[in-house]
């Protein structure tokens, strides 16, 4: 694991998001992941942040051919057409999943019953590469027409944004991370 994985495991992977803006991020970068490597997409991380105007949907539904054109020829990013008028169309889906919900972590997070799922994997061979809820998300998503959501990156984007604790057991990121979201639910019931 390189220094840029370690920084990534150890402070963001697995903790859960409800920030908009963050998991727009991750919904574009699962997929342009899609057939390569992490690694690979998170050493173009901030060329996205600038080639996908801070990851705000209302600024990337915007993009025309113009827009589009420029990032077919972006080497900072994954130039994969595909890939690019996906995740410019994947804006106004998002954009249209926050209207409906009031937010797009109101939505992602009743595939896991609005609170992270604690595994206890032992071994990196016992994570599943997609779950049932995973499944559901990618079933959902593509009906309201998003592109690039299939199981396997819907569960990258849970395991990504803390949807699922997939930490294994024996890394001392998964307590923390279990902690952390109960000390957020406990500062939730006393402010209540």
């Amino acid at each position: 694991m390189n220094a840029l994985q370690r920084a990534y495991h150890d402070r963001e992977w697995g903790v859960p998001v409800h920030d908009d803006r963050v998991l727009f991020e991750f919904l574009i970068l699962e997929g342009a992941q899609a057939g390569l490597s992490w690694n690979t997409i998170l050493k173009k991380r901030e060329n996205y942040r600038r080639a996908f105007a801070g990851f705000d949907a209302r600024r990337v539904v915007r993009f025309g051919r113009r827009e589009t054109a420029a990032l077919l020829t972006d080497e900072g990013i994954v130039r994969n057409r595909l890939k690019i008028e996906a995740a410019v169309s994947n804006a106004a889906r998002f954009l249209e999943v926050q209207r409906e919900f009031g937010s797009f972590a109101r939505y992602v997070w009743q595939f896991v019953g609005g609170r992270p799922k604690q595994n206890r994997w032992t071994r990196a061979t016992d994570v599943p590469a997609a779950t049932p809820e995973a499944s559901a998300m990618s079933r959902d998503l593509r009906r309201r027409g998003f592109r690039f959501v299939g199981p396997t990156i819907c569960y990258a984007l849970m395991q990504a944004t803390g949807m699922v604790n997939d930490h294994l057991t024996g890394c001392f990121r998964h307590d923390q991370v279990r902690r952390a979201y109960r000390d957020v639910r406990t500062m939730r019931r006393e402010k209540a």
